[in-house]
C-alpha cells in the first residue's frame, strides 16, 4: 500500500514535533545543525526513524507532497521516505501546475496492463561468483539482513546483506550495486574465467500480478600484467559519474561536505593517475584517452551542485536534491550533475552548447534543463526585441519561430519530467537570471570580444583552472 502525506507546514506538537510555536524562533539551518543548535531534530528524528521501520515490516511506501514557502521537517522525516522509495514532490503552493502535474503522473496507468504504473512489496536479491563480494546498494532500499558468505566486510551505502526490501518500484526506479573483489594475488583468476553477478527483483505490479525477474550477467576478468587497457576499454564515463555522485551523496548525509568533497578529489586524481599518459613533473605531457575524457568534467560540477554545496539553500531543499539523485536513472542523474544547455539562434538550427558563460550572449535564447527546473533565457539583444513586439509583426516571423522554438521544446521536456520540474522564463539580467549563473562554468572573460560575455561572480574556479591543477597533482606523483 501507498500512504500520502500532504504537507504545508511543520509539526509543531507532538512526537514529530519540528519547529516551534513562536514565529519568532525559525527553522534549523544547515549552520544550526553544523554547530548542533537543533534541539528538536533528534527526539522528531527518533520518532520518524519508528514510523520509517513500522512502513517497511509492512511493504508500505511513503509519498509526500510538499508545498511550502519554508521548511517542513521534510529533514526529519526523510528516511520514511529514503527506506520506502514512495514519491516527493516539493512546491511551493499546491494550487500550482507543478504539484497538479505531479500528483496526476503519480496515478498514471501502465500501458501494458492497465494497472497503476508502480509496482510494491519487492525484493532484490544479488549473487556472485566467488572472486566478488556485494559491498552494498545506494538507493531507495531497506536491509533484509540476510548475511551470506558473499557479502563484503567493507559497507558501502546500505550493506552487510544480500537482500533489500523495495516498498515502491517505479518505472525510473534505479539502485547501485557496489561489489568489492577479495581474489588473493597469490591465486591469479584463470584467463577464460567470468565474473558472475545475478540480480533476482520480485515484486507485485500494478495490476496485482506477482513478478520474478532474474538478470544474470557475466564479465571477462582484466589480467594485470597486460597493462590498464582491457580495463580503460570496458569503462562507462557517465555510469561512473553517477555512481560516484550517488556514493558521495550517501557520505555527505553523514559527513562534512568539505570531507567528501576532498576524498571525491582524492578518488579523481588516483583514477587519473591510474589511466593517464604523462612524464613526471612535465604537464604538457599529460594526455587522458577518451574513455576518460569528460569524467572530470562531471566531478567538476559534482562539486558545485546542490548534492554537495548547502549554501542558499535549506535542509529540506538539500534532502529533495539528494532524494531525487538516488532514484533517478543515469540519464536524468547525469542532468542533475551537469545540466543541458541549448542555444537558438538566427545562425543556424539549435545545438548543445557548454555549460559556460560563455555561452551568453545578447543575441541567443539559451534552453538551460537542471531537472528540477527547465528555464528559457532571453539574450539582451533578443530580450529588447521582445519587449518591442516584434514577433507581433508580420515581417518578423523569423523572430517569432525563433520565439517559440525553445518554448516548443521546453513543453517537451516538461511533459516528460516526474515529479514535474518548475518552467522560468526569463531575460538576460533579470532575477531569475541567477538560476542558470548559477550552474554555469565562470569561465574567464574572452578579451577579443569585450562587453559581450555575461560576468559571473563567484569565489569558485572555471573548469581550465579546475583541470589544470587536476593535471599538476597527477603529474608531481609520476607513474
Amino acid at each position: 500500500a501507498r500512504v500520502q502525506l500532504f504537507s504545508g507546514g511543520p509539526a509543531a506538537h507532538g512526537p514529530g514535533q519540528v519547529a516551534s510555536e513562536k514565529l519568532a524562533e525559525p527553522m534549523r539551518s544547515h549552520q544550526d545543525l553544523a554547530k548542533e543548535r537543533a534541539p528538536l531534530m533528534a527526539s522528531a528524528q527518533k520518532h520518524y526513524d519508528g514510523l520509517a521501520e513500522r512502513l517497511v515490516k509492512a511493504g508500505h511506501a511513503l509519498d509526500m507532497f510538499i508545498a511550502a514557502l519554508d521548511q517542513t521537517g521534510v529533514l526529519e522525516m526523510q528516511a520514511c521516505t529514503l527506506r520506502t522509495g514512495g514519491t516527493f514532490v516539493n512546491c511551493e503552493i499546491f494550487d500550482c501546475d507543478q504539484f497538479r502535474q505531479s500528483y496526476r503522473r503519480s496515478l498514471a496507468r501502465s500501458k501494458r496492463h492497465g494497472g497503476l504504473a508502480f509496482a510494491g512489496a519487492g525484493q532484490m536479491r544479488v549473487r556472485v561468483s566467488r572472486e566478488l563480494r556485494v559491498a552494498g546498494v545506494v538507493g531507495h532500499v531497506s536491509s533484509l539482513n540476510e548475511s551470506e558468505p558473499n557479502v563484503s566486510e567493507n559497507d558501502v551505502g546500505v550493506g552487510g546483506t544480500a537482500a533489500w526490501r523495495l516498498c515502491s518500484i517505479e518505472p525510473t526506479s534505479t539502485y547501485a550495486v557496489y561489489f568489492d573483489v577479495v581474489n588473493a594475488h597469490s591465486n591469479p583468476i584463470p584467463p577464460q574465467q567470468l565474473g558472475m553477478v545475478q540480480f533476482q527483483t520480485q515484486f507485485i505490479n500494478g495490476a496485482g500480478q506477482h513478478i520474478l525477474r532474474v538478470t544474470t550477467t557475466a564479465r571477462g576478468w582484466a589480467d594485470p600484467q597486460s597493462g590498464t587497457q582491457p580495463l580503460a576499454t570496458g569503462f562507462d564515463q557517465e555510469a561512473a559519474a553517477v555512481s560516484m555522485a550517488r556514493l558521495a551523496t550517501f557520505k555527505a548525509q553523514r559527513e562534512n561536505p568539505f570531507d567528501v568533497m576532498r576524498w571525491l578529489d582524492r578518488t579523481l586524481i588516483k583514477l587519473v593517475s591510474k589511466f593517464a599518459a604523462y612524464q613526471k613533473d612535465d604537464v604538457h605531457s599529460f594526455q587522458l584517452g577518451p574513455e576518460f575524457s569528460i569524467y572530470p568534467q562531471f566531478l567538476f560540477h559534482l562539486r558545485r551542485s546542490p548534492f554537495l554545496q548547502v549554501f542558499n539553500a535549506s535542509p529540506d531543499e538539500t534532502v529533495f536534491f539528494r532524494y531525487m539523485l538516488l532514484k533517478e536513472t543515469v540519464g536524468n542523474a547525469l542532468v542533475m550533475i551537469q545540466p543541458t544547455l541549448d542555444a537558438y539562434s538566427f545562425a543556424g538550427p539549435p545545438q548543445p552548447v557548454l555549460l559556460s558563460a560563455k555561452s551568453i550572449l545578447p543575441d541567443r535564447i539559451l534552453l538551460l534543463d537542471t531537472f528540477f527546473q527547465v528555464l528559457v533565457f532571453r539574450g539582451e539583444t533578443i530580450d529588447a526585441w521582445y519587449k518591442a513586439k516584434y514577433h507581433e509583426q508580420d515581417e518578423h516571423e523569423n523572430f517569432r519561430q525563433l520565439l517559440a522554438a525553445p518554448q516548443e521544446d521546453a513543453k517537451a521536456l516538461l511533459a516528460e519530467r516526474y515529479p514535474a520540474a518548475r518552467f522560468v522564463e526569463t531575460e538576460q539580467h533579470g532575477s531569475q537570471s541567477r538560476f542558470l549563473l548559477a550552474v554555469c562554468d565562470p569561465a574567464p572573460m574572452n578579451s577579443a570580444v569585450p562587453g559581450t560575455q555575461q560576468v559571473v561572480f563567484t569565489d569558485d574556479v572555471n573548469l581550465a583552472v579546475f583541470t589544470e591543477h587536476l593535471k599538476k597533482h597527477v603529474v608531481s606523483q609520476g607513474q
